[in-house]
């Protein structure tokens, strides 16, 4: 007969209900007790049978999170504050790659709708808000805004970035900054706002011929920045879209006999983990994940668990400037 938590309840005389959220660390149980349920249970073999807990309870304290990218540290980081801030709370993440693909995207949604998810965690491809309109489940948006679009949404005051970026080049006496781009989702059409009224405040040329399309990733960046460099006059300073693509425009500068930060300065966003292990350490500026993981993971629990649902919020958090040798010049004004 398998073992109820009953068993492990009367075995410690407490109750059903103590056990329950002893096993899904629930911030209403002490520490002393959740651990000798949890040691308890493991004597027993105890195994939570998930299927007729959601029978009885209507969910599956399940939580889909779909990004456009595993392999970038940026959402493994956020990925890990989420399932530490879910975790109090009983639920678990699940987690789905787009590929940066709208298609991909709809299709990883309607799988985790199907898996009767309770709620999801979305950092979109989708370029307008009709893909969601017939989307009933929770969910909130992280890092990319959608045009349209009113939901719950988490991220960083992407002008801000781009202008604390080409800012700091300027300070660092580039006179000739280029910008390799991303693609035309929210995070890049505000870094490259944020990029020209740094170059205009600081009374330095824009022209287009300066800002080149990249994409998302380091082999994007090392393409676009060859561009760049065949141009007849090159860069003195570069910022890039996030920290993959400045590490690929990295390796061209390099590949092509030039300096880092000497010839051409450089600096991406996102602060990449093992991104000051380079070898030209890389400046950046960092986007606060393990906050975006928190505060989403809020909106989106008082979303799944409120009667009427709450009206939806937006949380723009301020981005930090970390500057290392990709960009120093000369002491930082920042």
């Amino acid at each position: 007969m398998p073992i109820r938590m009953k068993d492990i309840a009367r075995d410690l005389g407490i109750s059903p209900m103590a056990v329950s959220k002893a096993l899904r660390n629930h911030k209403d149980i002490g520490e002393e007790t959740k651990a000798r349920v949890r040691k308890r249970a493991a004597e027993l073999n105890y195994k939570m049978d998930w299927v007729a807990r959601s029978m009885v309870t209507g969910r599956t304290y399940l939580v889909g999170l779909v990004v456009p990218d595993l392999m970038q540290s940026f959402f493994a980081e956020i990925a890990t504050a989420l399932t530490a801030a879910l975790a109090p709370a009983g639920y678990h993440l699940l987690m789905s790659n787009s590929g940066e693909n709208a298609e991909d995207e709809a299709a990883n949604i309607d799988l985790l709708v199907a898996r009767k998810v309770d709620g999801l965690i979305i950092a979109s491809a989708q370029r307008n808000a009709s893909a969601f309109k017939s989307l009933k489940t929770p969910y909130a948006l992280i890092d990319r805004q959608v045009a349209g679009l009113k939901a719950n949404y988490v991220g960083t005051r992407n002008e801000d970035i781009g202008f604390a970026a080409t800012q700091h080049l300027a300070e660092q006496g580039c006179k000739w900054i280029a910008h390799l781009k991303g693609p035309a989702l929210s995070t890049a059409l505000g870094r490259l706002r944020g990029y020209r009224r740094a170059l205009q405040k600081s009374e330095l040329s824009a022209p287009e011929e300066l800002v080149e399309q990249a994409g998302h990733d380091d082999a994007s960046g090392y393409l676009a920045m060859k561009k760049l460099l065949a141009k007849k006059r090159r860069p003195d300073g570069v910022f890039c879209f996030n920290d993959p693509v400045a590490a690929g425009a990295m390796r061209a500068i390099l590949e092509a006999g030039l300096s880092v930060p000497k010839d051409i300065a450089v600096i991406g966003a996102g602060n990449m983990h093992y991104g000051d292990m380079f070898r030209v350490p890389l400046s950046t500026v960092d986007q606060g994940t393990a906050v975006i993981g928190e505060e989403v993971a809020r909106l989106l629990l008082a979303g799944m668990t409120a009667g009427k649902p709450p009206p939806p919020r937006q949380i723009l958090l301020p981005p930090r400037l970390i500057v290392r040798a990709s960009s120093r010049r000369y002491p930082s004004k920042a």
